[in-house]
């Protein structure tokens, strides 16, 4: 098994698919359970395959730091005005522990926007010597998601390894027009050497799916770049904790994982995972309707004297119903100003960082590979990028 690191995952992005189209209404209390989009909410859908065979701990160390900055490259995007939404979904394959008879394949999280479930089964991910099978986990990714028929719709698989391409017993060019025959763009990933991948075919695999064919130096970590703003961010995060009202069966779980992702990011400070993860926080694309009061009521439907009151936060029980409006007014107003906060600071950091980044020669690494291929891919789609 060849030595292998790096890469992936947005990301960055990630549970259940949510639906795009418009749905009945629900009781607020079930609100989020399937998150929807507006019909007219532009909408971009990312699938990461990750190689989980022996020796791929360094790709998934990349997955579990640089899913936030990921998610984070369209907090600043639009398409016809507005701000996409971004979904992600997780596969591993080529580990010997999965199912022979999936070939050893697995989907971790279909398409979703619930992010910090996403980022707790990266950390949760183990890698096993096994055999991957390019074609058929892309095979799998195309047939088995919920991609959106809108031809405006961004739709990408990345998938990330460093063993043949064609490996396996689904044939992985038909495998790669099949999905681009459904609009979805492959982008292959090879930990190792230019050469070797065009030589194991992963250029083939792009060039099939108008994709972009990522070269990666899997020993070189992430380079995260101090900003003078990231230690004015990791103070807000504390502030916007505070004003998440919990709600419902699913809350306390919910919150529970909250709490245990942003442990996790700033376990990985020096990859900068901790900032970005509170930058994503602060972004439209973190969203929790189904155990957040604050979320639930950007919902159409939302009404808060439709909640029962066993589904309400103790503070908020023994409140009346004008009392209980004020108060979630007042998390609201809060919420949405360190929110501003966090997003100025972040503009200023990404100048700063800008600046610091072009003073460095080093090669790329996941981030900067796959924010060359975002970009390009989603331009074509009519989304742009504030200057």
């Amino acid at each position: 098994m060849k030595t292998k690191h790096i890469l992936i995952a947005t990301a960055l992005t990630v549970c259940l698919a949510i639906a795009k189209d418009a749905q009945p209404p629900a009781p607020v209390a079930e609100i989020a359970k399937v998150e929807t989009a507006a019909a007219d909410t532009p909408l971009v859908q990312i699938a990461v395959l990750l190689d989980t065979s022996s020796s791929m701990s360094g790709l998934i160390e990349q997955a579990k730091t640089q899913l936030w900055k990921l998610v984070n490259e369209f907090i600043t995007a639009k398409q016809d005005g507005k701000t996409p939404v971004v979904q992600v979904a997780l596969y591993e394959y080529g580990k010997s522990s999965l199912r022979a008879e999936e070939r050893w394949i697995r989907q971790i999280q279909p398409l979703t926007r619930d992010l910090d479930k996403v980022s707790e089964e990266l950390f949760a991910l183990t890698t096993n010597g096994g055999d991957e099978y390019c074609g058929a986990v892309i095979e799998r990714a195309t047939k088995d998601l919920a991609w959106d028929a809108n031809p405006k719709v961004y739709k990408a698989i990345f998938i990330a390894g460093n063993e043949p391409f064609t490996q396996g017993p689904v044939d992985s060019k038909k495998s790669c027009q099949n999905a681009i025959a459904k609009g979805i763009i492959v982008n292959t990933i090879h930990c190792g050497s230019e050469s070797q991948g065009i030589a194991e075919h992963w250029n083939q695999g792009a060039l099939l799916a108008d994709g972009k064919y990522l070269v990666i130096d899997q020993n070189q970590a992430i380079v995260h770049i101090e900003a003078p703003q990231d230690k004015e961010i990791v103070k807000l995060n504390e502030q916007l904790n505070s004003t998440y009202i919990s709600y419902g069966k699913e809350a306390p779980m919910a919150k529970a994982r909250q709490m245990a992702q942003d442990g996790n990011a700033a376990a990985k400070a020096e990859s900068g995972a901790q900032v970005q993860r509170i930058i994503s926080k602060a972004s439209a694309n973190y969203s929790n309707t189904g155990w957040d009061l604050v979320d639930a009521s950007k919902q159409k439907d939302f009404d808060i004297t439709k909640v029962k009151e066993a589904d309400l936060p103790e503070e908020m029980k023994k409140m009346s119903a004008e009392e209980r409006k004020a108060y979630l007014e007042k998390k609201i107003a809060e919420r949405t100003e360190i929110q501003k906060q966090v997003l100025a600071l972040n503009k200023e950091r990404e100048a700063y960082v800008t600046t610091k980044r072009k003073e460095s020669a080093k090669t790329d690494t996941l981030d900067t590979a796959m924010t060359k291929a975002l970009r390009s891919q989603a331009e074509k789609k009519g989304i742009a990028w504030e200057k």
